[in-house]
Formats: structure tokens, sequence, C-alpha cells
């Protein structure tokens, strides 16, 4: 199929799952989310697109920027002994359960900042999240996801093959707890 007649398939299932909200969650085992799959070589064209056509109802979550923010927020040398000391076990960096906040803390704030200005959430650029040991399934189950007013849509550079999903091309991915555009 080519990029045109994909990608308009794709944002118009989109749209369906966005304004259905009560089947979105029956098909998502509860779960309040929709993972738009899309080749990872493509994820510029797909990102403006989306932004063209929901400029006025979304918030765009950019995950590689809310990264740069984590690490700027200790400072490069802070953060790079403190990645060495902890390269091993990653989400002990990125998610861990201390009070300090996290890079996972920084993302679901975000999330939680959209049911206060009433826009639909989308996660971009979740390539960045590759090494972190934050996985879509986290984000997807925690409870302000899970009680937001629209659909949190995560864009997911991936592939599909055989029914499974692959983040990145390579790495097995959940699709549990969202309904998966592809």
């Amino acid at each position: 199929m080519s990029y045109i007649t994909d990608h308009q398939k794709k944002f118009n299932d989109l749209s369906i799952y966005i304004q259905n909200q009560d089947q979105l969650r029956r098909q998502a085992n509860g779960g309040n989310t929709i993972l738009f799959s899309y080749p990872p070589a493509e994820e510029q064209q797909y990102i403006k697109r989306v932004k063209d056509l929901y400029t006025d109802r979304a918030f765009f979550i950019d995950i590689s920027k809310l990264l740069v923010q984590f690490i700027d927020e200790d400072g490069w040398d802070s953060f790079s002994h403190y990645y060495n000391d902890f390269k091993n076990t990653p989400h002990l960096i990125f998610r861990s359960d201390d009070p300090t906040p996290d890079l996972y803390d920084y993302i679901i704030r975000e999330i939680n900042n959209t049911r206060e200005n009433g826009k639909i959430p989308f996660l971009l650029r979740t390539g960045s999240l590759y090494g972190t040991g934050i996985e879509n399934v986290n984000i997807m189950e925690h409870k302000t996801v899970m009680s937001l007013p629209h659909p949190l849509v995560i864009f997911y550079p991936s592939k599909i093959e055989d029914d499974n999903l692959y983040f990145l091309n390579f790495k097995p991915a959940s699709k549990y707890r969202c309904t998966l555009v592809k």
C-alpha cells in the first residue's frame, strides 16, 4: 500500500477510535489508549500530518524533549555518572519508585495536564523510550491514563508482522490495554 493510501486509512481509523471511546475501552481490555503504528523511517511525515489534522484539539507531548529536560535537570555530568552506575538497570534511572521525579513522572505529568485543557493527549517521538525501561504498557496502565476524558494516542514507530507488534521494527511490544491502528 502506498504511503498516501496507508496514512489516509490510518488517520481515518484514528478519528473513529477517538470519537468512540466506549468502544475503544471494550476493544482495549478496559484501556484508554490508541497505539498508532507507523514505519519508523516515516515518523516525520506522520507527525507532520497529525499536527496538521489535530492542531486545535490535541496536546502534543514530545518524549525526546522530556528526555532532554530530565537530563538537564541535574546536568549532563551528574546524569552521566548516575547512568554509568545504573546502566544495567535503566528503570532505576528513568522509572523508579522514589519520590525524586524521573522521566516516567515527567511523562505522566504532561499527560495529566491534558485533562485540564480538555485536549486529546498525543505522545510523539516514543522511540526515545528505547533503553529506558519504560514500556508502552507502563504508561497505558497508569491510573491517570485510564481515567482521562479523551484517549491517549501513542505514536509508535513499529512494524506488524504475523499479528506481532515490533517497537522500532525489532523489539516485541505489548498490544494489551490499547487499540492498535495499523
